[in-house]
């Protein structure tokens, strides 16, 4: 069996056609591994992001001992959050999760933080156009799927009669409807489509540009920040084959405030109750490396972490990064093996999240009165305007929330109105910080035309410039598995492979799929207590562990 083939039970129900409709999986993050290791291991985890926590849970659950290293001053990865020195709480991103999350929901009932800060938004999917008019994919129907989602398309406002009758024609024809009777037949014509692009599956038979304009290109730069030109067929078709099945899987939940507060810290508390260390401000600047007489990587020796390069060895180490993170700490020597070499043939997209405070509720489409009124308690989502996520086809933000009415916790403020946030994908990425400010403004007062009578009070902007890896045709044959040729180094992150997209859910599966498999390699005569032992016996002159005490720092930075 080769080193990167599955070898736990765990990683493998995380792949293939069941594992889109296993709802066990929820029951397996919630449970743990239900494995407790003969042989504790020392394991170092690089990256604090969602893998490397989820990873480190199921880890020291299964009796391990386990430190995490990261480079920022705080968890969460690609969602994380900190505050200002205003105590303006600042994120990577907008954060939604779906009904079909399965696993992260798993995780956050485990951690304890899916009844108390998860808020449920109304079955519908909602589109603002220029001018304040609105259309919907409503799926608020007495029969569930796939009935609600097709009185959703066929009563949306967002298309007209000739684009409707276009889109069904198409979807009609697509493998979605084949999964009705046979999931495992249209799933597999799914993973056929990763070769082109959804706008060339959508066009060839009968599906019209204008459906695409107005409802597809809005979704797809909600999921991949990349409009339907350019993402996979396979990337799109796999989340609508999941709509179509599932009822729960379009329903929308929003954080009740930000995500240090929904999701990390209740995992932090799990993680600490269970000792592992989390390193903040602690980067791996180098892998160390045993080779072959080929040259090629054979065990990962040391990593090198923090300011002054300390030395730390390990039994096992787990990279979990994100794809630029990977590609920057990979040793040139690990290219040798096709699965490493193939990581750099991942593209990423770059994002701006920008954040802007109004003294009015901006949505609030009724009433003009209401729409000015800041006065009095108007937390726990009291706040005027639309409590949901939206999209837009008439602006150059993928996606947009009020944060003060859909996520209230940290975000609304007492006297002050809304906190829109809206993910600007590359067409704005390398405008400055100021115009995209100006940009967001404008465009939201031509969403919502009565706003231009508020003012914005405050605002900020955030740049990733490798966000997401690029869900485009043939990149997903690229996507690592979490074990790998080197015997002790393991992968994980939403880029890995996994059936799912790159995601807070994609992120969760991968973090349980490597704890699996080093769970599943960590006992017998072969296993990694065992591969260090020999080792160790081989090279009696190297120096032990250079682990030190240090400082604890906040898990929740506060951050310019």
């Amino acid at each position: 069996m080769s080193e990167t083939e599955f070898k736990s039970d765990g990683a493998k129900k995380q792949i293939g056609n069941d594992s889109f409709l296993n709802k066990d999986l929820m029951a397996r993050s919630q449970n743990g591994p239900g494995i407790v290791n003969d042989e504790k291991l020392n394991i170092g985890i690089v990256g604090a992001g969602l893998a490397g926590m989820v990873a480190a849970m199921d880890l020291a659950d299964a009796g391990h001992n386990v430190e995490l290293f990261e480079l920022r001053p705080f968890v969460g990865g690609k969602v994380s959050s900190w505050q200002d020195d205003d105590g303006n709480h600042i994120e990577m991103g907008l954060h939604v999760f779906f009904g079909c999350y399965y696993n992260l929901f798993g995780i956050m009932k485990r951690a304890g933080g899916f009844d108390e800060y998860l808020r449920i938004k109304d079955h519908v999917h909602t589109f603002v156009n220029e001018g304040g008019n609105l259309g919907a994919l409503d799926f608020r129907f007495p029969i569930g799927a796939p009935i609600s989602g097709l009185t959703a398309f066929a009563k949306t406002e967002q298309l007209g009669l000739a684009d409707k009758f276009h889109n069904a024609v198409r979807l009609g024809t697509s493998p979605i409807v084949r999964a009705l009777f046979d999931f495992d037949g249209g799933m597999d014509m799914v993973r056929e489509l990763d070769d082109i692009t959804f706008s060339e599956w959508f066009t060839q038979l009968g599906g019209a540009r204008g459906s695409l304009d107005r409802m597809w290109d809005p979704i797809a730069y909600a999921l991949g920040f990349i409009d339907c030109d350019h993402i996979s067929a396979r990337a799109m078709l796999t989340i609508f084959m999941l709509f179509a099945i599932r009822t729960e899987a379009s329903v929308l939940r929003m954080l009740d405030g930000s995500p240090q507060t929904g999701l990390h810290d209740p995992i932090i508390k799990y993680l600490e109750e269970r000792n592992v260390k989390i390193h903040l401000g602690n980067a791996c600047r180098e892998i160390l490396y045993d080779t072959d007489h080929e040259g090629k990587p054979t065990r990962v020796t040391s990593i090198k972490v923090g300011p002054a390069k300390t030395e730390r060895k390990f039994d096992a180490v787990v990279c979990a990064l994100d794809v630029p993170g990977i590609q920057k700490i990979l040793p040139e020597d690990f290219r040798k093996y096709p699965q490493f070499d193939n990581i750099y043939k991942l593209d990423t997209v770059p994002i701006a999240t920008v954040q802007l405070r109004f003294n009015g509720w901006v949505t609030e489409l009724n009433s003009e009165e209401r729409m000015l009124d800041i006065a009095g308690d108007q937390s726990d989502g009291k706040g005027g305007g639309i409590d949901n996520l939206l999209y837009s086809a008439d602006a150059e933000f993928s996606c947009f929330a009020d944060l003060a009415v859909t996520s209230p916790g940290e975000y609304y403020k007492t006297g002050e109105g809304s906190l829109i946030q809206a993910v600007f994908d590359e067409r704005a990425f390398d405008r400055s910080e100021d115009q995209i400010v100006k940009d967001a403004i404008t465009q939201i007062h031509s969403l919502f035309p009565s706003s231009a009578k508020l003012e914005c009070t405050w605002s900020h902007v955030v740049k990733l410039g490798q966000a997401l890896y690029r869900e485009s045709p043939g990149q997903d044959k690229y996507r690592p598995k979490q074990a790998t040729p080197v015997e002790n180094f393991f992968l994980a992150g939403s880029y890995t492979y996994q059936d799912y997209l790159d995601s807070m859910e994609g992120a969760t599966r991968s973090g349980l799929m490597v704890a699996d498999e080093i769970i599943a390699r960590a006992d017998g005569p072969d296993g990694l207590k065992a591969q260090m032992t020999k080792w160790q016996a081989a090279n009696p002159g190297v120096a032990k562990d250079g682990a030190k005490e240090e400082a604890k720092m906040p898990y929740f930075a506060t951050a310019k």
